[in-house]
């Protein structure tokens, strides 16, 4: 394989020219780039990016550890945070944990290892990244999305689920309904106990009560909305309106409600939360609460990039503002 030396020596130039026209960091007359490129077709050199990460001490790469999920938010979310580093000149590394902490712990060392300029991380609370092999590499910069974060110096970026959940709530109630149960996600997820509370004060403040048997802890999966519907509908009192604690329960929701022969929202209203793209075409289209996923992605970027410029910075807690979707589900 051929090297920048062997460029050099055919092209009749230093080292410096090569890499001057390369990078095209610094003015080479047109004749001595001529030469240059055409030694480097000659022997179809490839610069190394290794190399060059290794000089100028970064790779331009930034990794991601997230959970695999059928629930479309977490695609979305990356999709919108792939995009962000394209426009600015970074390469995403994804590494999925599968939900396993030992996996994750070991994908977390290979991407620290692997040199990326800073780290997006996405878990939960239950399996957080070890503490031991984060401050191995202390000088790469973490961002958290959505979950509090872990005793160690990261970014936090999160959408504001309690204020999330009591719209969704208020929005139910305003619209009459007063028997409302709720389909939570995972409880070890700071989002999902913040939608709870959200809905319990919305609950509270109108003077609502909650039913036993109204709350179910669903699992932010299709299946768990399917599974939480089938209880709530055996239960001797239905309720007229479901808060569900994401899109994709609120899609699981509807089958079950669909296979009862119970209409959406003739016979109980729902909402959902993320604003998926799905929602919009669900039959009706689903209300719900708008996530501002690729803002969510941008910002989480734009972050982690301003921190790799200035390392020493105080701790950032950013919050995004949920937005009401009102479609046909309610």
């Amino acid at each position: 394989m051929a090297t920048m030396k062997d460029v050099a020596r055919l092209a009749g130039v230093s080292t410096s020219t090569v890499s001057h026209v390369i990078n095209n960091d610094r003015y080479v007359s047109d004749p001595v780039r001529e030469k240059v490129e055409s030694a480097v077709k000659q022997l179809n050199y490839a610069p190394s990016a290794l190399a060059r990460s290794l000089k100028l001490n970064q790779t331009r790469t930034i990794g991601m550890l997230i959970t695999a999920s059928t629930n479309p938010f977490y695609s979305e979310l990356v999709r919108g945070v792939e995009r962000s580093c394209f426009e600015r000149g970074y390469s995403l590394v994804l590494c999925n944990t599968e939900g396993d902490e030992q996996r994750m712990n070991r994908n977390l060392e290979t991407l620290l290892q692997k040199r990326v300029d800073g780290l997006l991380l996405l878990c939960t609370e239950t399996h957080q990244p070890s503490p031991a092999i984060i401050a191995r590499y202390p000088a790469i910069p973490i961002v958290m999305m959505d979950w509090e974060p872990f005793s160690g110096p990261s970014d936090l970026i999160q959408d504001n689920s309690l204020l999330g959940g009591d719209m969704a709530t208020q929005y139910l109630i305003d619209k009459g309904y007063q028997r409302i149960a709720c389909i939570t996600g995972p409880l070890d997820k700071t989002p999902s106990r913040l939608r709870l509370d959200g809905y319990r004060a919305a609950m509270s403040r109108a003077g609502l009560t909650i039913p036993e048997g109204y709350e179910i802890t669903g699992n932010f999966e299709f299946s768990g909305g399917y599974q939480a519907m089938q209880s709530l509908l055996a239960l001797p009192e239905r309720p007229d309106a479901v808060f569900a604690g994401n899109d994709a329960m609120a899609v699981g929701a509807y089958q079950a409600l669909y296979q009862a022969g119970v209409s959406v929202p003739q016979d109980m209203a729902v909402i959902g939360y993320d604003d998926i793209e799905l929602a919009q075409y669900m039959t009706p289209p689903l209300t719900t609460i708008h996530q501002p996923k690729d803002e969510l992605g941008e910002l989480a970027i734009d972050v982690l990039i301003h921190r790799m410029a200035e390392p020493a910075q105080q701790q950032q807690r950013l919050q995004l503002t949920p937005e009401l979707i009102i479609r046909g589900s309610a």
